[in-house]
């Protein structure tokens, strides 16, 4: 019990679209809890477990932490890259040199991208009913 109240936590948020990861990283074996569920049972595509280890993998510290992740909102490529960024940051927060990598990767920009509103009077946010002219 003693050794889990040692264990420094690292918190850190990343966005993408309109998914939001909270991330909190401690030393540990390597457990990556997303929800709740184990990471793998979360989402088991290869391109979402590839994504999340990416900034581990780049530090070469794999297996050497515990994760435990809080993601809502968005599709699995948005809440996917948020927790890569939230991770990328929550690592920046526990070694403060490793930021030169992870910035040089790019995993510390944020893509700002988000999806266009539909504006009114079309079917969408580009597409425009179609024009006659007779």
């Amino acid at each position: 019990m003693s050794a889990k109240a040692n264990t420094q936590v690292f918190a850190a948020t990343g966005r993408r679209k309109c998914a939001i990861a909270r991330v909190r990283l401690s030393e540990g074996k390597g457990k990556f809890l997303i929800n709740g569920k184990d990471s793998e049972a979360y989402c088991n595509q290869d391109s979402f477990q590839i994504q999340l280890n990416a900034p581990f993998k780049l530090v070469e510290m794999e297996g050497h932490f515990d994760l435990n992740v809080n993601v809502q909102g968005g599709g699995y490529i948005g809440q996917a890259s948020a927790i890569r960024l939230g991770i990328s940051r929550a690592l920046e927060k526990f070694q403060e040199d490793l930021r030169g990598p992870l910035k040089k990767s790019g995993f510390l920009r944020r893509d700002s991208r988000v999806r266009e509103r539909k504006k009114s009077g079309q079917p969408g946010a580009r597409k425009r009913f179609q024009f006659s002219k007779r």
